[in-house]
């Protein structure tokens, strides 16, 4: 099974590493400064506190028959629409998009053809330090990799995307609406990144009590507002913001954000894509007035 995986940054190069110790012929489109990286260096990943290098290949351009049985378009959600474009020709017939946005899938669809889109959510985080790739998945029972298809039936090519990510040792799940599913998604991640954005000291925003506060308030505002709109919470852990008590809540979120997981998986895209979380929270926010109205 041949792979793509465009977009060389901690989401890419994680599953990049992970399918390619799975066996599968894996390549990676990358450009600017990762690229030259890439080339001259290879992939360079810790696992188990020692430095491996992940046999795949290394492009910067993409030719219209290149074929490729999935595509792992992981980018940042201001890159998508460039990367999108970018494929449109490609006769690859799966782009499994692991982006985190809001947007109408028909809008993907419009540009890159109308069946080709596998909605998807990765479960990773982590960093690139001095060019050596620090990641790994997050807990199955926290966030495994999340997808399927725009019309929510299960397809052979999501049970095919499921034996690759089993066989790839990735947690995963496929949920009956993706875009519901994200919609909650952003619904925790926006007040999260916020929370860093608006500490004095941001890798110690769990301790500054009234940004724990406000963060606290903000989820339960978001959630209540998704219930009421979605009718249901997507995935079903979602309630816990509605049925834990601000108070307990607010504790709660100190000491995650105070913990290795936090710094690890939260801060660490936090810090380093402000761009994109800032976009996010303004896509967010608008939907949210614009269905309240």
């Amino acid at each position: 099974m041949k792979l793509l995986v465009y977009g060389a940054g901690v989401i890419g190069s994680l599953y990049a590493a992970l399918f390619r110790e799975a066996g599968y012929d894996v390549t990676v489109y990358a450009r600017g400064k990762r690229l030259e990286i890439l080339e001259s260096k290879g992939l360079l990943y810790l696992q188990k506190r020692k430095i491996k290098r992940a046999d795949v290949r290394i492009v910067s351009n993409l030719l219209d028959n290149d074929i490729y049985d999935f595509i792992f378009l992981s980018v940042r959600e201001n890159q998508l629409y460039e990367a999108l474009e970018e494929l449109k020709t490609n006769k690859s017939t799966c782009i499994v998009t692991l982006v985190n946005s809001i947007d109408d899938y028909e809008k993907w669809e419009n540009i890159c053809g109308k069946g080709r889109i596998l909605p998807a959510f990765p479960g990773a985080g982590g960093s690139i330090t001095e060019d050596i790739l620090d990641a790994d998945l997050t807990p199955r029972l926290v966030q495994p990799t999340t997808f399927a298809e725009i019309s929510g039936k299960i397809t052979d090519r999501v049970k095919k995307l499921s034996n690759l990510l089993k066989k790839s040792h990735i947690p995963y799940q496929v949920v009956g609406d993706m875009h519901k599913w994200q919609l909650c998604h952003l619904a925790m991640v926006v007040p999260i990144a916020d929370a860093y954005y608006e500490a004095e000291f941001p890798q110690m925003a769990g301790k500054e009590r009234k940004v724990m506060v406000k963060t606290a308030m903000r989820l339960k505002r978001n959630f209540h507002f998704l219930r009421s709109h979605l009718g249901k919470l997507s995935p079903n852990k979602m309630y816990m913001f509605l049925l834990i008590p601000k108070p307990i809540l607010t504790i709660a979120l100190s000491f995650i954000f105070c913990s290795s997981f936090g710094d690890r998986f939260m801060y660490q895209h936090s810090v380093k894509a402000p761009d994109e979380m800032r976009q996010l929270h303004k896509q967010f926010y608008t939907y949210v007035k614009a269905h309240r109205l």
